[in-house]
């Protein structure tokens, strides 16, 4: 199961900066190209654990685009994506997130109060995120029905569950001077 994904991890690049071991991998940068194959694989498996019973799935700029893209085509149900710009339209909402490398604005257009939505992003390290937007969406009174997560690596996980919202991951990983290692694996 997910042997693409999992192959693909194994093999990605190490990038070293400082002491910190940045992994460069299709599904998280772009780099090397999606192999459509790849993306399929990972959005079947989203489809068979994510509850698709929602208004709209969201996605975060920039690399949730390709599975919010290919999941919408796959089901029907219409994707928003959570911009790192502004667009200034009427019931635009503005949060501020920070994560472990970076802090920032994300804006937030076409989710209104009652609707039901599907977040499917492509990696969680520190949380800061998810956790930004999951709050945003409770302000807003839209109902997060399910949030899934490609690449787990590092404690955001746990961030996101210590503040009482779910998050599933396909996969989770460290990485070290060496490379990618896939947790739970001998």
């Amino acid at each position: 199961m997910l042997e693409k994904l999992r192959e693909s991890l194994l093999n990605a690049p190490i990038v070293h900066r400082g002491e910190y071991h940045y992994f460069i991998h299709p599904i998280s940068d772009g780099v090397p190209s999606l192999d459509p194959e790849l993306l399929n694989e990972v959005a079947e498996h989203i489809l068979s654990i994510a509850d698709t019973n929602v208004d709209k799935i969201i996605a975060i700029e920039a690399m949730g685009i390709p599975l919010a893209t290919l999941l919408s085509l796959k089901t029907g149900i219409p994707f928003c994506i959570i911009r790192k710009r502004s667009y200034e339209l009427e019931g635009e909402y503005v949060l501020s997130q920070k994560t472990g490398y970076s802090k920032g604005t994300l804006y937030i257009n076409d989710i209104k109060e009652g609707d039901r939505v599907l977040i499917v992003d492509d990696v969680i390290s520190t949380g800061g995120t998810l956790v930004a937007l999951h709050r945003a969406l409770k302000e807003i009174g839209a109902t997060v029905s399910d949030s899934v997560v490609v690449i787990e690596r590092g404690e955001g996980c746990t961030k996101l569950r210590s503040e009482g919202f779910d998050v599933k991951t396909l996969i989770s990983i460290g990485v070290d001077k060496n490379g990618v290692f896939i947790k739970g694996e001998d």
